[in-house]
C-alpha cells in the first residue's frame, strides 16, 4: 500500500441527529398536567398578567367614565349634549379599551403557550 496524502481517511463528525434529554427534564406542559409546583407557578403567570391587563383596563374606564356626573352636573341645560357625550364620546373609546384588552389577553396565552410547547 502505497503512502498517497491524497488517500487519507477523513473522520467526519458533528451533531448527533438525536440526542435524549437528561431523566430530571420535564416537558412544561407535563408540569402543568400534573399540577407540580413548577406548572402551577406557569399558570400563576398567566394569572397575574391576565389581571394586570385587567386592572388597567378597569382603570382607564375610571378615569374615562367617573369624571362624567360631575360634566353633567356642571351643565344644567346640557341635555342634548350629554347623550352627545354619552352616545357619541365613550363608545369608542371603550371599544377600543375593550380591543386592546382582547388583544392582550390573547397575547399573553400565545406567551403561555410558547413557553409550554418549546417553541
Amino acid at each position: 500500500m502505497p503512502n498517497d496524502p491524497t488517500e487519507r481517511r477523513v473522520v467526519v463528525t458533528g451533531v448527533p441527529r438525536r440526542t435524549r434529554r437528561t431523566s430530571g427534564y420535564h416537558r412544561p406542559r407535563t408540569e402543568i398536567d400534573e399540577q407540580t409546583t413548577l406548572g402551577h407557578t406557569y399558570v400563576r403567570s398567566l394569572m397575574r398578567s391576565q389581571l394586570r391587563a385587567a386592572l388597567a383596563v378597569f382603570a382607564i374606564l375610571v378615569l374615562l367614565v367617573a369624571p362624567l356626573p360631575l360634566v353633567f352636573a356642571a351643565m344644567p341645560d346640557g341635555a342634548g349634549l350629554e347623550w352627545a357625550v354619552l352616545g357619541f364620546g365613550i363608545y369608542p373609546p371603550l371599544v377600543l379599551l375593550a380591543h386592546w384588552h382582547v388583544r392582550r389577553a390573547e397575547r399573553n396565552e400565545q406567551d403561555l403557550v410558547r413557553l409550554v410547547e418549546d417553541r
